[in-house]
């Protein structure tokens, strides 16, 4: 019978130590280049951020930049916001919906003697109705004047107070739209200023800048109500 080895039996964790330590285990070939070796270091988070911005200065007064924060719409937002352009421009485009003639270079209004511009606003909103009309299309300066002039009789006459006349945009006038010019001067400068409350470009539905209308009075300043009137009197 083959006498048995005799079996050392480890007591202690001191003994596994000191058996290891005279036993060689070779480390696996696979493993060799995948074990990290870490650097073992007593400085601190802050003593390491400390030394590295040693020497750095910081940037002050007006040399200083802000932050600058740049805002941007959601994707959904833009798209919302590019259809309802769109659709506001076909409707425009197609319709002639959304276009307001007051927002634009073109619009002209006033008003007569002693009378709050608020109703000349209300002239081009449609607040008033409309008695008659005169087509100034197609004449030039002078015999436009002399037509205006014999409309203009023959509306006070009839006791009209609303009336729209139509003299064109003047988009093929080198300079400036004449005949638009010209009614306005008229109604501005001429006899028939006694006789104008307020005057306004008219809606896109009349003719839009190409048209104007006038409010008239049912009978004419007179000077006794202008000099009353100015000195802080009761008509």
């Amino acid at each position: 019978m083959t006498p048995r080895k005799p079996c050392h039996t480890l007591k202690s964790f001191r003994e596994l130590i000191s058996v290891l330590d005279l036993t060689s285990l070779p480390l696996d070939h696979r493993f060799k280049h995948q074990v990290p070796e870490e650097k073992l270091t007593s400085e601190s988070e802050e003593e390491l951020f400390q030394k590295e911005m040693e020497g750095v200065k910081p940037v002050l007064g007006k040399r200083r930049i802000g932050k600058i924060a740049k805002a941007e719409l959601a994707e959904g937002f833009r798209e919302k916001d590019d259809a309802e352009t769109l659709k506001r421009l076909e409707a425009l485009v197609h319709h002639g919906t959304g276009f307001n003639v007051a927002d634009t270079p073109e619009y002209i209004e006033g008003t007569g003697y002693h009378v709050h511009p608020e109703i000349a606003k209300r002239l081009h909103r449609g607040d008033f109705s409309i008695q008659a009309h005169l087509d100034l299309h197609g004449f030039i300066a002078e015999d436009a004047k002399e037509v205006f002039d014999q409309f203009m009789k023959w509306v006070v006459i009839h006791g009209k107070t609303g009336i729209l006349v139509t003299h064109g945009r003047g988009l093929s006038s080198p300079a400036e739209p004449v005949l638009k010019r010209k009614v306005e001067e008229w109604l501005t400068r001429g006899s028939w200023r006694k006789w104008v409350v307020a005057y306004s470009s008219a809606r896109k539905c009349d003719g839009g800048a190409g048209a104007t209308y006038v409010l008239l009075r049912k009978h004419p300043v007179s000077k006794r109500f202008k000099i009353r009137r100015t000195s802080g009197g009761k008509p």
